[in-house]
């Protein structure tokens, strides 16, 4: 470990933690093998679940989204100015993104603006999904 990261460990756990800072890598290695056998467990399936084990993951919240056309609509005009508006488009461009929907209108787009350009496509009678 770097003398940069400073790990605290808890009075309780400091006597383990210096024995095991004295073992070599192949002690570890053997370490491990015997707490899987004892516990009927699997460290690469402890690393994962990480350390609120047993309690259900938070969501990691997506900070990039896709916005896909998933349908013009009946409204088909309409769909195509709104998209002409939002994302600054030439009117073919817009109607061509409308005319072979399902389509994505737009990558990496925050949260805010991914709903905003949601809400005005389906405003105009278009059907629009976030991914």
């Amino acid at each position: 470990m770097s003398e940069e990261t400073k790990v605290v460990v808890p009075a309780k756990f400091e006597k383990l933690v210096a024995e095991i800072e004295k073992m070599s890598v192949i002690e570890l290695h053997e370490l491990v093998k015997v707490l899987e056998a004892k516990f009927e467990v699997s460290a690469a399936a402890v690393a994962v679940a990480g350390p609120a084990a047993g309690a259900a993951p938070a969501a990691e919240e997506k900070s990039s989204f896709k916005v896909e056309l998933t349908d013009g609509g009946a409204q088909k005009i309409a769909v195509i100015k709104a998209i002409k508006e939002a994302l600054g488009l030439g009117l073919a461009e817009a109607k061509a993104f409308v005319d072979k929907a399902p389509s994505i209108l737009k990558e990496d787009m925050k949260k805010e603006e991914a709903e905003a350009l949601k809400k005005a496509v389906e405003g105009a009678g278009g059907k629009v999904t976030l991914k």
